[in-house]
């Protein structure tokens, strides 16, 4: 053993780490020790590793998730990826607080209005946005629709107004879809309360249906009434209205903030011939676990995205996500024709979203299915 190695304990009192963290992180192979006492246990660290250690504890302090540590400490010096990981993790941040603080100004809102029952809100609230462009975001989020009738919540697609954009969301709990079709103009029948907050409605699927149908008519833009438990479409001189249910849709803002550590472009063709080509495995983990075909996704060191054998363990240095290989089809089909796919992913567990290199705000997630030999 080195004279100069410094103990767990001693580690773990001038980096601000608990013993238990750090026996924690050395099991996650992210700070492992210089040397084990094969007789105790023991753990023994290196002089140098103090840094890495106090590093940590503030990359706790600010919640970066165990993958974003790992790439930190293990990050090239001069390379910027250490940067890239902490700039990600802060515009994440930033993102929550947005989102907390247009939370929290609907839930002042909301207490007013239970507390001064004669608070004025927008019964209505119109806006208009192009008929072409909603139906293309229809096309891209029908696919994803819960049809669970013990979640009724999830058999729509929300309408959710945020600004000077139309957000369109639909899922199952195994994948979710999002469209973004600009809005033109808004105009709420009364003065709101909550002026500047998002204004959405779940539109049952039927519904959706109908309304994809009236955007068929010809007209070049489509009218849009929210409010009231009501929506109306109004397009090419052809109207379409109905109720919407009173829940709660889940906060999809906080499932969509990706942290991808990988982001790979290629042809859409390429990809949807290599997944209806390729090989696949049989598991329990459809809906309700029901068997289901899974595609494993591989990308290697050289950057390219393949279908991976059913039977082989992952290269060294390759990154694997499995999916299901009918809800990735799906997701390719109602990405419309986009001559180029880019695709976002991290590891096993982690979620692969699919987007389309010319509409952003249009994109597929689907959740991975975990196979053993993937981790």
């Amino acid at each position: 053993m080195e004279s100069d190695l410094r103990s767990i304990g001693a580690l773990a009192r001038d980096s601000g780490l608990s013993v238990s963290t750090l026996r924690f992180y050395d099991g996650a192979d992210v700070l492992t020790p210089a040397w084990v006492d094969p007789q105790t246990g023991y753990r023994w660290y290196r002089p140098r590793q103090l840094a890495d250690a106090r590093l940590l504890c503030r990359l706790r302090r600010v919640g970066l998730p165990l993958a974003g540590i790992r790439a930190v400490l293990g990050a090239d010096s001069g390379s910027g990826a250490a940067h890239r990981v902490v700039d990600t993790h802060l515009r994440r941040l930033e993102d929550g607080l947005a989102d907390a603080r247009r939370e929290l100004s609907l839930i002042r809102a909301l207490i007013d209005q239970r507390e001064n029952p004669v608070t004025t809100t927008p019964t209505e609230l119109r806006f208009t946005v192009p008929a072409g462009e909603l139906a293309v975001a229809l096309d891209a989020v029908r696919f994803a629709v819960g049809g669970d009738p013990e979640l009724p919540v999830l058999a729509g697609v929300l309408f959710d107004l945020d600004g000077a954009l139309l957000r369109l969301v639909a899922t199952d709990r195994y994948r979710m879809a999002l469209a973004e079709v600009p809005v033109r103009g808004a105009s709420p029948a009364e003065e709101p309360a909550t002026e500047g907050l998002p204004a959405g409605a779940i539109v049952p699927t039927a519904l959706v249906d109908g309304i994809r149908a009236l955007l068929g008519a010809g007209g070049e833009e489509a009218e849009l009434t929210l409010g009231g438990g009501l929506v109306r479409v109004e397009t090419g001189g052809h109207r379409i209205e109905g109720a919407t249910p009173d829940h709660d849709y889940p906060d999809y803002r906080s499932l969509i903030r990706l942290d991808p550590v990988h982001r790979v472009g290629l042809p859409a063709a390429e990809l949807r011939g290599a997944v209806e080509s390729g090989a696949t495995r049989t598991l329990p983990s459809g809906p309700h676990g029901a068997a289901c075909e899974v595609t494993v996704l591989a990308l290697g060191q050289d950057g390219r995205l393949t279908v991976a054998p059913a039977d082989t363990a992952a290269a060294p240095g390759e990154v694997r996500v499995a999916v299901n290989r009918d809800f990735l089809l799906e997701a390719l089909r109602a990405a419309g024709r986009p001559e180029q796919l880019v695709l976002e992913l991290t590891g096993p567990i982690a979620p692969l979203a699919i987007r389309s290199a010319d509409r952003d705000g249009t994109f597929s997630i689907l959740m991975p299915i975990r196979v053993p030999d993937l981790g």
